[in-house]
């Protein structure tokens, strides 16, 4: 488990340079002592090159080595070239082609520097192989480079034997330079972007063209990107000009405002260079839009939806119809949303959204998952944020995951799944951290602040939601900054603070872009007209129904004219909203979202008791209660015993299965971790939380299972997991 070399660094800086440094607290600790103040706020990337990472570290290791016999030292110069940066898996091919002794690897393993094994060499760690490559001298490193070349014959080898030819070149090479760039567009076919990053930026380095030099830079910046390490992402693009790169890394870690600008500039550069779909005025049907003009368009929706300024998407939107290019429907979507629109907003959503098949681009399969959500089909969101992950895995796209998964989230949280959502949100937060995507992970943070509101767990809610909302405010990101305060708002309604729940989300409709945003008050005004109509001021509650009701009849998605109806019968006289609520009652069965359909049991039973109507109250809210605490959301079901109480109805305590079943989604989590022996620091930095949330939450765990102590924990869990 990876140890955190300083809490008081922001989360994404503290989790990227672990990863940095190997999860070696000796290189973390020097690296820390490195970084600039703009680096460790986050603002400009990482180190990347182990040689600024920790000198220190890497010299003591070399001198290490240097003790070694001079044969055992070439054996690991071998075998660490054979690994890093570009693993190739050649090392015992090529020990028999220069009929070298693996004898001499004694010495290595008698020092405990690494370990011979049937499938080569097993270094003691990451910087021992690192300082073991860097022992060499320049001439015996192009010896090993041209020695593993030579038996890489494969042609699925050819991305790794150009690999190490370039890294035995002794100074630049017109024709390497090509090599090495065809060999990354092959490997970048496979989706092994990393492996095409070292080649193109090898090409870059053996290229006496300067504007070779550039576009090579640009290119491999772009697969950095892709595979995840947006620290050598933005270190190579700062030696281009890119506004297609500079767009996309202030979409994910900076302000999104400026990321739409730039990306629809680049959208309007790429477009004028490139034919695009449509028509030509003779006729002629045009070239379709090449793929990157459409994604840097995606990107720039995505940036409109993070900023909450969805005029933007109009504007985009004009852009594209301008230049010839047809945009996945998400764009046209949320343009037609915002002007209210809705019938042809229904028809473009749902075209996007009809676009989830199996093998997808992810980008696009990202945007189907969105346009599903904003329908309301849960299901149909499910699959295509679910394809979404595969296919950027599979692709090698890794940076784009954990963005399938901000989304995913939302669908599992709805149909009723909060353990998976949490857990599924939780992983990608750390995901998003890692590769560089803060503003992805400041959307999760708001999202599992949701969580924690339904879960119960009110400090970490607070705690998530708050900084979700500091972070955002400071990049202009509407989405999450509205996002945490339905989810304060939530857990006031859920607490049966209606006033204050009504005036949070009230607030919402005041909240322009960068702020607030548009789509998140829209979703929550089911739970605004909840709050205001039991807290006695309907008045513009009835004005946000109206509209949402209008929607809901545009989309005619089951749960939400089930919530349009919950909110006509919260908004009706006394016995007027039965057949209200019997109606949303009706049209949930049809829908997906399992939780608001415990909410509606509940409220209907509760208005059922204040109707007199005794028995059936009892078993809507006997319903509410078995649901809410199935879910594990412990506010919601008190509201529903505190209504059959009302009724004189004893209420018995369930019988809970397993330990784990007694413990929310976040505190099973933390309790699997301190069980594995995690310190409360390390499960902090895993889960982006403090870690005197980790300690409140161990608390928790130990009350609700009867314990005292980890011991006992690692034996109730380990029990738990045998029943």
């Amino acid at each position: 488990m990876w140890r955190t070399p300083d809490p008081a660094l922001p989360e994404g800086v503290r989790i990227r340079l672990l990863r940095a440094a190997y999860g070696d607290p000796r290189a973390a600790a020097e690296l820390r002592s490195r970084l600039t103040p703009r680096q460790a706020a986050g603002l400009d990337p990482l180190p990347t090159e182990p040689a600024s990472l920790a000198p220190e570290l890497l010299s003591r290791l070399r001198r290490e080595l240097r003790s070694l016999p001079e044969d055992t030292r070439l054996l690991l110069l071998l075998a660490s070239a054979d690994q890093y940066p570009v693993p190739t898996h050649a090392f015992l091919r090529a020990v028999a082609a220069g009929r070298l002794d693996t004898r001499a690897l004694e010495a290595a393993e008698t020092a405990g520097v690494a370990q011979g094994t049937v499938g080569g060499v097993v270094f003691r760690d990451a910087w021992t192989r690192i300082a073991a490559y860097e022992t060499g001298s320049a001439a015996d490193r192009r010896d090993v480079h041209r020695l593993l070349a030579g038996v890489l014959r494969a042609e699925d080898e050819t991305p790794r034997r150009s690999w190490h030819r370039g890294a035995s070149a002794l100074g630049p090479s017109v024709r390497l330079t090509a090599e090495l760039r065809t060999a990354a567009g092959k490997a970048r076919e496979t989706g092994e972007h990393a492996v095409a990053c070292a080649l193109v930026e090898r090409a870059a380095a053996l290229s006496r063209d300067p504007g070779e030099q550039s576009r090579l830079l640009d290119r491999a910046a772009g697969d950095a990107w892709q595979s995840g390490e947006g620290d050598r992402a933005r270190r190579l693009a700062a030696a281009t000009d890119s506004d297609a790169l500079n767009g996309v890394f202030a979409l994910r870690s900076g302000n999104a405002a400026e990321a739409f600008d730039a990306l629809l500039t680049a959208v309007a550069r790429r477009g004028a260079e490139q034919p695009v779909a449509g028509v030509h005025p003779s006729g002629t049907p045009r070239t379709p839009a090449p793929d990157h003009a459409v994604h840097l368009l995606a990107r720039a929706t995505e940036a409109a939806v993070y900023t909450g300024d969805l005029r933007r998407c109009r504007e985009a939107a004009a852009v594209a119809a301008r230049l010839g290019i047809v945009p996945h429907g998400t764009l046209g979507g949320l343009a037609a949303a915002f002007e209210g629109r809705y019938e042809d907003a229904r028809d473009l959503l749902k075209a996007a959204a009809g676009r989830c098949g199996p093998g997808g681009d992810p980008t696009l399969l990202v945007h189907a998952g969105i346009a599903a959500l904003m329908l309301g089909d849960h299901t149909r969101a499910t699959t295509a944020t679910v394809r979404a992950a595969a296919s950027a895995r599979a692709h090698g796209a890794t940076v784009i995951a954990p963005q399938a998964m901000e989304f995913r989230a939302y669908a599992e949280f709805w149909t009723g799944h909060p353990r998976a959502a949490e857990t599924a949100a939780a992983d990608a937060l750390w995901q998003a951290h890692a590769t560089g995507q803060d503003n992805g992970a400041c959307h999760l943070q708001a999202a599992l602040a949701m969580f924690a509101a339904l879960t119960g767990d009110e400090d970490v809610c607070r705690e998530r939601a708050a900084a979700a909302r500091s972070f955002a405010l400071g990049r202009g990101l509407g989405l999450p900054a509205a996002l945490a305060q339905w989810a304060l708002a939530y857990l006031d309604l859920s607490s049966g603070r209606f006033a204050a729940a009504a005036a949070r989300l009230r607030a919402l409709a005041g909240f322009g872009p960068g702020h607030g945003h548009r789509a998140i008050r829209h979703l929550a005004t089911p739970h605004y007209v909840e709050a205001a109509a039991r807290s006695g001021d309907t008045r513009i509650a009835r004005a946000a129904h109206a509209d949402y009701d209008r929607w809901a009849r545009a989309v005619r998605s089951p749960d939400d004219l089930a919530l349009s109806a919950r909110c006509r019968a919260l908004l009706a006289p006394g016995a007027e909203a039965v057949e209200h609520y019997r109606t949303a009652l009706d049209l949930h069965a049809r829908g997906t979202r399992d939780f608001e359909r415990a909410r509606t049991e509940l409220l209907f039973g509760g208005a059922l008791r204040r109707l007199r109507r005794r028995t059936e109250a009892r078993d809507r809210l006997h319903t509410s209660l078995e649901a809410f605490e199935s879910f594990g959301a412990p506010h919601c079901a008190a509201q529903a015993r505190a209504e059959l109480r009302a009724l004189g109805t004893p209420v018995a305590a369930t019988a809970l299965p397993t330990p784990a079943a007694r413990l929310t989604a976040q505190q099973l989590m933390v309790a699997r971790m301190a069980a594995d022996g995690a310190t409360n620091r390390e499960i902090a930095v895993r889960l982006a939380l403090s870690p005197r949330t980790i300690d409140h939450h161990l608390r928790g765990v130990f009350s609700r299972l009867g314990i005292r102590s980890r011991i006992e924990l690692v034996r109730l869990l380990a029990e738990g997991e045998a029943y």
